[in-house]
């Protein structure tokens, strides 16, 4: 048996920025500017910060799908772990023997094992079945003990509590995509002297995401302009990508609005679309690059998690009934997930099986007629572009004070 000493952090909780921020705390990294742990807001913000994403998927055989981004998502942990100066030590495996091998030799070594995992594949996931409608997504997963004759695997997740996954389990996990197969990373401490620029290049990072042309991808799934976007596809049923073809009501519009929903609160592990958290990023960046201009965008910041907390409410109001329900049902898996882990597993499950039992009913007992999806999507619309000017305030407040 091989299970770290004295291990308990489990206060991260984004597969990336949270992963890291266990892995530092337990090693006894701390911040240059605190003499506190790394936080995950500025682990968030280094990697790039608060985004606005927004994308939409059709697929034959498959329900239509709504995805929000909240946060960068281009190569947010390599962006993260360079600009801090971090150095990586990386191993890298198609042998399945010489994968364990490596997770039980660091371990042993008294460190822990960051790897690659298919969240589908792990027992705790939301998913019902193992790769059910193919589903795959290789995370980065914090293994603290392995014992072979317990069948057990601890892992420090998205949760306040261990995790656990039989050797088997995780080894399926690990094997999931041939490209990060049986991947392990260990860290080096940052590099203290990087700290400013870190910061620096992430707030840019955000500034220029939200009011320039992205990396990759088309400008209207990205930044202010996609709320634009977002808002055309709600009140204009011609338009090509409408919610009116994508999502009409029924199954399809009661999936689209509870997906958003959770990608609002839940996904990422922080509520309010992560814009308190990033507000709490530029705190701590107003005092690393000496700029109290820098609170004034927080400020706003905060402001903008209040504007999606209204827009998360519009999505699934109190007064229609199904609508309540989902949201309880979300709110409730959350709570199951993050304060039991494993041992939610028979009720998140069952939770899981009356969304399925939902989605079903929508087909035939939609709570809204016709006119009243429309009167819907128009409020929508009208709370979308509500984020959208609260968020353009907050970024022109955020580059004035850095410029």
């Amino acid at each position: 048996m091989t299970i770290l000493p004295h291990y308990n952090e489990f206060k991260g909780r984004h597969w990336e920025t949270g992963t890291v921020r266990n892995y530092f705390a337990y090693r006894g990294v701390r911040a240059p500017h605190t003499g506190e742990p790394y936080t995950e807001a500025l682990l968030m913000g280094v990697s790039g910060g608060a985004v606005m994403g927004y994308f939409t998927f059709a697929y034959e055989g498959h329900d239509p799908q709504c995805r929000l981004l909240t946060r960068n998502t281009f190569a947010p942990l390599e962006t993260m772990l360079t600009r801090l100066g971090v150095a990586q030590h990386l191993q890298h495996t198609a042998n399945p023997d010489k994968g364990r091998t490596n997770l039980l030799d660091t371990l042993a070594s008294g460190v822990p094992a960051i790897v690659w995992a298919d969240y589908f594949s792990l027992p705790y996931s939301y998913n019902v079945t193992p790769y059910e409608n193919n589903f795959w997504a290789m995370f980065p997963t914090l293994v603290y003990g392995h014992d072979e004759a317990a069948d057990t695997v601890w892992i420090a997740g998205r949760a306040d509590v261990p995790l656990t996954a039989t050797p088997a389990e995780l080894h399926a996990a690990r094997a999931r995509v041939k490209q990060d197969k049986f991947r392990l990373l260990t860290l080096d401490p940052p590099n203290p002297d990087k700290l400013v620029s870190a910061v620096q290049a992430g707030i840019w990072d955000c500034i220029k995401l939200f009011t320039e042309a992205p990396p990759k991808g088309s400008k209207n799934n990205f930044g202010l302009q996609a709320y634009q976007f977002w808002a055309e596809q709600l009140v204009k049923p011609k338009a090509r990508l409408s919610w009116a073809r994508t999502f009409p009501a029924g199954r399809a519009m009661y999936g689209a609005l509870t997906e958003i929903y959770d990608a609002i609160h839940f996904f990422n592990g922080f509520p309010s679309a992560e814009r308190d958290l990033y507000a709490d990023f530029l705190d701590e960046a107003s005092v690393i690059l000496k700029r109290p201009a820098i609170r004034s965008a927080a400020e706003h910041f905060h402001l903008a998690a209040r504007a999606w907390d209204d827009l998360s409410h519009a999505l699934l109001p109190e007064h229609i009934p199904p609508f309540q329900q989902a949201r309880e049902l979300l709110h409730r898996r959350a709570h199951l997930a993050d304060t039991q882990g494993n041992a939610a597993t028979a009720d998140i499950r069952a939770i899981q099986a009356q969304f399925k039992t939902l989605k079903t009913q929508m087909e035939t007992e939609f709570p809204l007629t016709e006119a009243e999806v429309v009167t819907f999507r128009e409020n929508l619309a009208d709370q979308v572009l509500h984020v959208h000017d609260v968020e353009k305030s907050a970024v022109t407040v955020l580059r004035d004070a850095m410029a």
